[in-house]
């Protein structure tokens, strides 16, 4: 996994998922410190807001540093031309194809690595020039695709030649290494984070992570084709029992409108959208950022050992 730590100029191959309403400077700045790469999630954000994100990040850290953009964003361009401006070394994309945007990322140096759903999207982007691509499985909390992270990553990788970091599900060294031996250049990890002491999400948000296991996690929107992988409450019974009795796209888009607002900023844990992936299993206390990093390197060597010995 060193190509990746090359291209990025980080320390270990692990990027920070960018969490809507989360991935905040608190967060990024930690996981850029502690020798990953974080990434600020801009969506949502003005241009004076990302600024402010991007100025907090550079206090914490001279560590590379990336912002994930949402290529519907109505401000997108604003947002681009911050990005250059303040020279963030790397940008993630998500929702859209960032075809009109890389020439001028790429011109200012930006890496620009794309979160693709399927192999389609895999070699449309590879097409377009990018830097590298995130293969992000369903597992994954928050907006997923249809397919699981094993066989995506592996396909992938098969059909590309850019690097392919793995994402989606992906909780430990074990796992990191189970994606090394798929091909992959690196990890992404969202849900490992998401009650690490630096993480700004508020109690109850937090408890009810660290109280769930691996089959806690609901998925609404199947019907509409824009899964979302959440903890159960209230808002999302009320949400699927509307889906499958046939209720119109309009009136389940207003259930859902400022749900994760309502989460992260009102701690509403019942009618909050709390996104977070299948792995949060594993997750039984808050730790550090830098602990939590430094014990999924040592988990990756130690399971490396282990395989080398049999």
């Amino acid at each position: 996994m060193e190509n990746i730590c090359q291209l990025l100029g980080i320390q270990y191959p692990i990027i920070q998922g960018a969490m809507a309403n989360i991935s905040r400077y608190q967060l990024v700045g930690a996981v850029s410190e502690a020798g990953g790469l974080g990434v600020i999630a801009s969506g949502g954000m003005t241009a004076n807001q990302l600024r402010e994100q991007i100025s907090e990040v550079k206090k914490m850290t001279q560590k590379p540093f990336a912002v994930n953009l949402m290529l519907q964003m109505k401000n997108i361009e604003e947002l681009v031309e911050i990005i250059i401006e303040e020279k963030v070394p790397v940008v993630t994309t998500g929702a859209g194809i960032p075809k009109n945007f890389l020439p001028a990322l790429h011109e200012a140096g930006v890496k620009v690595i794309p979160v693709i759903p399927n192999v389609k999207i895999a070699k449309k982007m590879e097409d377009l020039g990018v830097d590298a691509i995130i293969a992000e499985g369903q597992e994954a909390g928050g907006h997923i695709g249809q397919v699981s992270t094993l066989p995506l990553v592996r396909q992938v990788i098969r059909s590309v030649s850019i690097p392919v970091i793995a994402a989606g599900g992906i909780f430990d060294g074990a796992g990191m290494l189970a994606m090394e031996a798929l091909g992959a250049s690196g990890v992404q990890m969202g849900s490992l984070f998401l009650t690490s002491k630096e993480c700004p999400i508020p109690d109850k948000f937090r408890k009810s992570v660290l109280q769930a296991d691996e089959t806690t996690t609901v998925v609404t929107g199947r019907r509409s084709g824009h899964p979302v992988r959440v903890l159960p409450n209230k808002m999302t019974e009320t949400f699927i029992r509307l889906e499958y009795a046939g209720a119109p796209d309009e009136e389940l888009m207003q259930l859902t409108e400022g749900s994760l607002y309502r989460a992260v900023y009102n701690d509403d844990v019942e009618e909050g959208s709390l996104m977070c992936g299948q792995s949060i299993g594993l997750i039984t206390d808050s730790q550090s950022v830098s602990t939590i990093i430094q014990q999924v390197m040592a988990e990756y060597q130690e399971a490396r050992t282990k395989l080398m010995k049999k």
